[in-house]
């Protein structure tokens, strides 16, 4: 008696293809079910989210220790500031926006430091090149 007569597959070539045309449908399918369109929705939200400033992990810290949250219209005049500082050619910028206070890293895009009017010890901020009040 013949034993791949049994399995139903005569060849190796045979079991190959029929394990291989399955696991590409279902690839297909996948596909086809919008994970294209799921994938490039999470692309589009990275990419706007690194369009803005970033805060380091220093700046969230003491943003979360001083209880301050930022409203998204300020979260904007910050972008704006920065932006702003970056056409001057401002390198470390203090961007003021109402009564909180930020140290910019221009380049890079990054909060380095965050407080509100009664964070600065003394007023004095040091290590900065320009400041622009948004």
């Amino acid at each position: 008696m013949n034993t791949n007569a049994i399995s139903g597959f005569t060849s190796i070539e045979q079991v190959t293809n029929q394990y291989l045309k399955t696991n590409k449908s279902k690839s297909s399918d996948l596909a086809a079910t919008g994970s294209f369109a799921t994938f490039l929705q999470k692309e589009v939200d990275t990419q706007e989210e690194l369009s803005g400033v970033k805060f380091s992990k220093h700046a969230a810290k003491r943003l979360d220790d001083r209880d301050i949250t930022i409203t998204e219209d300020q979260k904007d005049r910050l972008n704006f500031g920065v932006q702003l500082a970056d056409e001057k050619g401002i390198k470390d910028s203090l961007v003021m926006v109402d009564s909180l206070a930020f140290i910019v890293n221009v380049p890079s895009q990054t909060v380095i430091t965050a407080m509100d009017g009664d964070g600065s010890d003394d007023g004095v901020f040091t290590n900065i090149d320009g400041a622009v009040i948004a």
